[in-house]
C-alpha cells in the first residue's frame, strides 16, 4: 500500500456508485439496445474497477482478469449487433 490509498478508495467508491446507477438503467430499459448499452457500461465499469483494485493491491494478476473481462464484453457486444443486424432483415 502507498499514498495513493485514498485515491484508489475514492475510485473504488466512484465506481461502485456508477455501477449502481448503470444497473438502474439495465432494469428500467426501456428497449433492448438501451439494456446492451448499460451492460456494456457495467462491462466497462467492472474493468475499471479491477483495475483500480489491482493497483490497491499491487498484485499483476487482476490485470490479467480485466482483459478477459473485457474481451468477454467485447464479444458480448459484438454478438448483440450481429442479432440486430440480423433480426433487421
Amino acid at each position: 500500500m502507498s499514498g495513493t490509498d485514498p485515491v484508489v478508495v475514492s475510485t473504488l467508491v466512484i465506481f461502485a456508485v456508477a455501477f449502481v446507477f448503470a444497473f438502474m438503467r439495465l432494469l428500467r430499459g426501456p428497449s433492448l439496445p438501451d439494456r446492451v448499452v448499460s451492460l456494456d457500461l457495467m462491462a466497462v465499469i467492472v474493468i475499471g474497477f479491477i483495475a483500480a483494485y489491482a493497483i490497491h493491491t499491487e498484485r499483476r494478476a487482476f490485470v490479467d482478469v480485466a482483459t478477459v473481462v473485457a474481451l468477454i464484453g467485447f464479444l458480448a457486444t459484438v454478438a448483440f449487433a450481429y442479432h440486430v443486424r440480423r433480426e433487421g432483415k
